[in-house]
């Protein structure tokens, strides 16, 4: 993800996180000065399924059960002084018309309003290689939040209009905020499970539960009360599956996480 002191904008009220990248890779937990850091990553998610391929040694993983008022409130029990850096992993809406499913997008930085937090994640050229592998797209981009699910395709284009966004998801900007009054590095990785072009049926939303699991018995109701809905369930699964295989693929690269200061970055836009 790019990073960088954004000096230009000093000026402003707000600030972000520390700016520090965050390396994605094998091996043991340093810092810039290469002491050991044995504590945590905090890996944010939103469904159950995200959490479960997150979840591993030295990951605190996190879910909000796509509910952007959950996620708040279990941020305000984390301690940042027992975790070195923050990482939204997941799913998100497609924005940008050039990505498909299973494609998956570095965040450089995350929107959501006026606000822009910097987002550092520095893979190197072998890992990229590794990334793509298994059909999978790596792009860098920036990420919309959002409090809802952006559900409709005229939706999402105009939010990719407004933003320039590649993605949008509904816990990548409280990460990033929680991380950047906390003085954390952050990162965000994001698959496209829905892509620009495709809408989510509203049966999609309804059917997860508070827990973030899928209720698949309000899946059937819906489906016997209105049976076109079903075409629109199944290619919405399919995308949903094969993002979640190019997430798993991803999960490697959480694993030895390196911090390495930089530059402080400016979060407030102009």
């Amino acid at each position: 993800m790019g990073v960088g002191a954004v000096s230009e904008l000093a000026e402003h009220q707000q600030q972000g996180g520390r700016g520090r990248n965050v390396t994605l890779g094998t091996g043991d937990y340093f810092t810039a000065g290469q002491a050991i850091d044995p504590r945590p990553i905090l890996i944010v998610t939103g469904l159950v399924q995200e959490a479960r391929i997150a979840a591993g040694p030295g990951m605190a993983v996190i879910c909000s059960s796509s509910s952007p008022t959950q996620l708040r409130a279990l941020l305000t029990v984390v301690d940042p002084e027992t975790i070195r850096g923050v990482i939204s992993f997941g799913v998100a809406g497609g924005l940008d018309p050039s990505l498909r499913s299973g494609d998956v997008v570095l965040a450089t930085e995350v929107l959501s309003g006026d606000t822009r937090w910097a987002a550092g994640l520095s893979l190197g050229d072998d890992l990229i290689d590794r990334l793509t592998s298994g059909r999978r797209r790596v792009v860098r981009g920036s990420l919309a939040g959002a409090e809802e699910v952006v559900t409709k395709r005229a939706c999402k284009a105009a939010l990719h209009s407004e933003t320039g966004a590649a993605a949008v998801d509904m816990e990548s900007h409280i990460a990033a905020a929680y991380a950047a009054e906390a003085g954390l590095p952050f990162a965000a990785v994001r698959v496209i499970s829905d892509p620009a072009h495709r809408a989510l049926p509203a049966l999609a939303r309804a059917a997860i539960k508070p827990n973030g699991q899928i209720d698949l018995a309000a899946v059937l109701r819906g489906i016997v009360r209105n049976p076109a809905t079903l075409h629109a369930l199944v290619s919405t699964g399919i995308d949903f599956n094969r993002a979640l295989r190019s997430l798993r693929g991803c999960r490697d690269y959480l694993i030895g996480t390196e911090l390495i200061e930089s530059e402080p970055l400016v979060s407030k836009a102009a």
